[in-house]
C-alpha cells in the first residue's frame, strides 16, 4: 500500500495548525484558499485531488457570534459538510470532522456516543446540522466530538483567562458550567488514531471534569467564582456538557495538557 493522501481543510485554524505537524505531508487548505461554502468548488477540488483522507478543521466556532449571525454558522457548520461528505463519497475518501458537545443541552451530567441530541444554541443546531448531512451523504465518516478547546496561534480561553488577569483585578468566571478542557496538540495526534477505526462518532477530549472556574483557577490566581446568571451571555450554555470517551484509549488529564501548553507557550 502507497502513502495515505491527506488533505486538511481549515489548515490555518488553531486546531487545523497542530494537524499540520500531525500531517506534515498533507495537501493543505487554509480559509482564503478554499471556500467550504461554494459547493461547485469543494467537491471539484476533492474529486481532482483524490485524497485518501479528509480531514476538516474549518468551522465558525464564536458561539455568542453565531447568534448575531445565524445564516453564516449554518452554512459553514452545516450545509458545507453536506458538500464535503459529497466530494468525499465521489473521491471515495475517508472524512474526519469535528463537533462539539454543544450538540447536547445539558440535562444530564455526562453524554455518551450514542446519546440523544438536543442543542440549545445556534452554534450546537449548526454542528448538528454538519453531522446530520455527513451522516446522510457518506458511510465512511469519523465524527470526531470533542469541548473547552484551547491551543496555540487561536483565540481560546487560556488566552483569554490570561489576557484578563492582567488587565483586571479580579476575573470572574462562572462556576456552574462542567465539561472537559481539550488540547488542541493531543486532539491533533489522536486523529491519526480514529482514521484507523471503524466509521462512526467519537468523544475525544482530556480527561478530567471541570467547571470553567476550577479550569480558570489552574491557569490565572486572581480569579473568583460567580453563577451563569450574574454573567448573562447572548447563547446559552449546558449546565453539564461532559462527553465521555467508550471507544478509544483515554487521553492525558486536562491540566497535565495545561502544563504542557503553558510551557510551549512560554517559549515561542
Amino acid at each position: 500500500m502507497g502513502e495515505i493522501k491527506t488533505l486538511i481543510l481549515g489548515a490555518g485554524g488553531m486546531l487545523g495548525k497542530e494537524l499540520c505537524k500531525v500531517f506534515p505531508d498533507a495537501i493543505k487548505f487554509t480559509r482564503s484558499e478554499l471556500d467550504i461554502t461554494d459547493e461547485a468548488e469543494v467537491r471539484l477540488t476533492i474529486e481532482k485531488i483524490k485524497p485518501d483522507v479528509v480531514i476538516n478543521a474549518a468551522a465558525y466556532t464564536n458561539v455568542d457570534g453565531c447568534e448575531d449571525n445565524k445564516e453564516l454558522a449554518f452554512k459553514i457548520n452545516g450545509r458545507a459538510l453536506e458538500y464535503i461528505s459529497r466530494g468525499c463519497s465521489n473521491a471515495g475518501a475517508t472524512l474526519v470532522h469535528y463537533s462539539t458537545d454543544y450538540v447536547f443541552d445539558g440535562s444530564r451530567k455526562e453524554y455518551f456516543e450514542s446519546d440523544e441530541t438536543n442543542p440549545m444554541n445556534v452554534y450546537g443546531q449548526s454542528k448538528l446540522l454538519g453531522e446530520k448531512n455527513i451522516i446522510e451523504n457518506m458511510k465512511d465518516y469519523r465524527i470526531i466530538r470533542t469541548s473547552w478547546l484551547f491551543g496555540l496561534q487561536g483565540k481560546n480561553f487560556v488566552e483569554t483567562m490570561l489576557r484578563l488577569s492582567e488587565e483586571m483585578d479580579t476575573v470572574r468566571v462562572v462556576n456552574d458550567q462542567f465539561g472537559k478542557p481539550t488540547y488542541a496538540a493531543d486532539l491533533a495526534l489522536k486523529t491519526d488514531e480514529i482514521i484507523k477505526l471503524p466509521p462512526g462518532i467519537y468523544h475525544i477530549t482530556n480527561e478530567g471534569t471541570c467547571s470553567w472556574y476550577e479550569f480558570a483557577e489552574a491557569i490565572i490566581g486572581n480569579v473568583a467564582p460567580c453563577s451563569t446568571d450574574e454573567f448573562p451571555r447572548k447563547a446559552k450554555r449546558p449546565k453539564y456538557s461532559v462527553l465521555v470517551n467508550t471507544k478509544t484509549e483515554p487521553m492525558r488529564h486536562w491540566k497535565e495538557a495545561l502544563k504542557a501548553y503553558l510551557k510551549e507557550r512560554s517559549t515561542t
